[in-house]
């Protein structure tokens, strides 16, 4: 991908001035390590990967109109200036084509359907932060995780009936993603956490969460009126 610098770029954190307070150290530090995340996001080998899964998951395109087929192409000429804005912080989504598609026991869902560039960008954005988040999720767990599947739930579920186990509670948050409250949802996030393992101290994510936020924020249901072209799919179709 023309533009694409390797995976670092070997950038050294800016020091504080002396008498600093060590807050503010933290702080410098705290953004160069945000940094590094965003170079990791934005590598050509990331990149790469990024678009072959957004390429074999085709699907349709959003309000922009461009197929997945030509995003290959879009990305040769126009690569060097995206990768600057997101290294900037000043790239801005499209917003997501808003459709609704029939549910199985009646009525419709409401989805938002993000451009192809969008949809390379959140990819790639999720193959470098989901190793971090994941280490933290319930051992219960088996949901769009990697590595884990349906039939490994299964599997859970006999051990539990098996060991003696008898009550199984079904609980559904109807609509929780059209009405969640994203400000905390992100706030959450944010909290320090230690990215790419041990070797690095405890860093706020902002700069790299702002993006997936931005990026997140046009599918939240208030946000529903910035979309453009509101059609009638078939679930096929969009997938």
């Amino acid at each position: 991908m023309p533009g694409a610098n390797p995976e670092w770029s070997g950038r050294k954190p800016k020091g504080a001035g002396a008498g600093a307070a060590s807050v503010t150290g933290r702080m410098d530090h705290s953004s160069f390590e945000a940094e590094r995340l965003m170079e990791a996001i934005i590598s050509r080998g990331n990149m790469m990967a990024a678009l072959s899964r957004v390429v074999a998951n085709k699907g349709a395109p959003g309000v922009d109109e461009m197929p997945v087929t030509a995003l290959k192409g879009y990305l040769q000429q126009e690569w060097p200036r995206i990768r600057e804005e997101l290294l900037a912080g000043k790239y801005h989504p499209q917003p997501v084509l808003k459709v609704e598609i029939p549910k199985p026991g009646g009525g419709t869902r409401m989805l938002g359907i993000p451009t192809v560039l969008d949809r390379l960008i959140q990819q790639a954005v999720h193959q470098v932060l989901s190793p971090l988040f994941d280490p933290d999720f319930s051992e219960s767990s088996y949901g769009f995780r990697p590595g884990r599947s349906a039939h490994q739930a299964v599997k859970a579920a006999r051990q539990n009936v098996i060991s003696g186990k008898r009550w199984v509670v079904d609980i559904d948050l109807e609509k929780f993603f059209d009405r969640v409250n994203h400000d905390i949802l992100m706030s959450l996030i944010k909290k320090p956490m230690k990215p790419m393992g041990s070797g690095f101290a405890l860093c706020d994510l902002t700069d790299i969460v702002s993006t997936k936020e931005r990026l997140a924020a046009e599918i939240a249901l208030p946000l529903f009126s910035r979309c453009n072209n509101v059609t009638q799919k078939s679930q096929h179709d969009i997938q």
